[in-house]
């Protein structure tokens, strides 16, 4: 029985591999151990589908040692002797120890002497933090080197490879591949490489051949094939861009039951990071000043859901649009910011006021930069009436603070306050 493509594809050697560029890049930590033949052993930590495996392979691969496969979890000491005694016989093994994270003490006590002579060059792999759920004896012993997930870019070129390949991959079959297919196919498998190749290859393998030999796979196909309905319904991918559009207008428009059906529908398509970062955008665009603590909280739910992945992202993610459905809403930083960015472009700014330019240089005084400033924190409340606009825009007021939240209430108010301290120094 044929292995899967996943499976077929994983790199022989380190040039092979997808992404990852941080480690196996030109010059980059691992890329530089197999090139100088100085293997050290390793964890490998990350979402599922990304490489672990395959850069443990890959690094066998370059370095012509032999490679075996254990799990932490599953596989006995006695499972361990083997590739011990394998290692005495060869000189070195490299051993991907998968779920390392499970490793139980009678395995690890084994495996430590085998780690201090270098005959087993341990790659760890796991999806939980090292640093929290790996013991202090291994780690102590290892590098530990975090994976990121795969980008679109990275995931394209794997399909590329995977079509062309004719050997290992689908280049025996003549495959057009739609391109909004290849999106959906790309963009819902949450950045994983093995799901996504997988996918491919059950979408080719079940699709009849045309009469010209050539395998169409459309957008049906892969929907089929992925379990997973793809956003745009049309050919220049519109609809994408509308539910992002919804997803925000609906944060803004205080409608938590609307957001909340546009962000299932991007993670239902797999698109995790769009609804991320839109997310992020209308905390500080459509909230702002109004409520920071609720940005603060969706910046913090955003991380979340990027540590845990799909599908227990969505429950972090629902708590902060909720949240940010419901606070008051002041778009008063982005309007004050954009004003200050028009005077900026049209040439409105060069200018600085003398006595706040930099007087930290020898001939700073001979110019008249800095003579006559005064340090606020020497004047009560800190507080002393002096020139900080340009003489052009000397007038020029780019906040105006709106009165939804108590925060930008408490805002409006001191700058009310400053202002009488400014009415109080001009009678004086």
């Amino acid at each position: 029985m044929q292995k899967p493509l996943a499976y077929r594809m994983r790199p022989t050697n380190i040039d092979e591999i997808v992404g990852q560029q941080h480690l196996v890049g030109p010059h980059k930590i691992i890329r530089r151990m197999v090139e100088a033949k100085m293997l050290s052993s390793m964890i490998l930590y990350g979402p599922p589908g990304i490489g672990k495996t395959s850069i443990a392979s890959a690094i066998a691969g370059s370095t012509k040692y032999a490679f075996r496969k254990l799990n932490a979890a599953t596989d006995s000491k006695k499972d361990l002797q083997i590739v011990a005694e394998e290692a005495k016989m060869s000189g070195t093994v490299v051993l991907l120890l998968d779920e390392i994270h499970r490793l139980d003490k009678t395995k690890q006590d084994f495996l430590l002497p085998l780690l201090e002579s270098g005959s087993i060059i341990l790659i760890g792999a796991t999806t939980e933090n090292p640093y929290i759920n790996i013991s202090p004896a291994i780690r102590s012993r290892v590098q530990i080197f975090e994976l990121y997930p795969l980008t679109s870019d990275d995931l394209k070129k794997a399909v590329k490879r995977a079509l062309e390949d004719n050997k290992d991959g689908l280049g025996k079959y003549d495959v057009k591949l739609d391109e909004n297919a290849l999106n959906l196919l790309v963009n819902s498998t949450n950045g994983d490489l093995r799901s996504m190749l997988n996918g491919l290859e059950l979408s080719v393998l079940s699709t009849k051949s045309n009469e010209n030999g050539q395998i169409h796979i459309d957008l049906q196909s892969i929907e089929e094939s992925i379990q997973r309905k793809a956003i745009s319904a049309d050919k220049n991918g519109d609809s994408h861009y509308d539910v992002i559009s919804a997803f925000q207008k609906s944060i803004r428009g205080s409608d938590p039951n609307a957001a909340l059906l546009y962000l299932a529908r991007l993670l239902e398509a797999g698109e995790l990071t769009s609804a991320i970062r839109r997310l992020l955008v209308c905390a500080y665009e459509d909230v702002g000043l109004a409520n920071p603590q609720a940005c603060a909280r969706a910046v913090q739910a955003a991380q979340v859901a990027q540590m845990v992945g799909l599908p227990e992202a969505r429950i972090p993610l629902a708590d902060a649009v909720i949240d940010l459905c419901l606070c008051p809403k002041s778009n008063s930083g982005m309007v004050a910011i954009d004003d200050a960015l028009a005077d900026v472009r049209d040439g409105k700014a060069s200018s600085i006021p003398d006595d706040l330019k930099d007087a930290h240089y020898s001939g700073a005084k001979k110019l008249g930069h800095g003579l006559e400033y005064k340090y606020p924190h020497d004047y009560p409340n800190s507080w002393v009436e002096q020139q900080y606009l340009p003489n052009n825009l000397v007038n020029k007021k780019y906040y105006q603070p709106k009165n939804t939240g108590k925060y930008e209430q408490a805002l409006n108010l001191r700058m009310k306050q400053i202002q009488e301290w400014k009415k109080n120094s001009k009678r004086g």
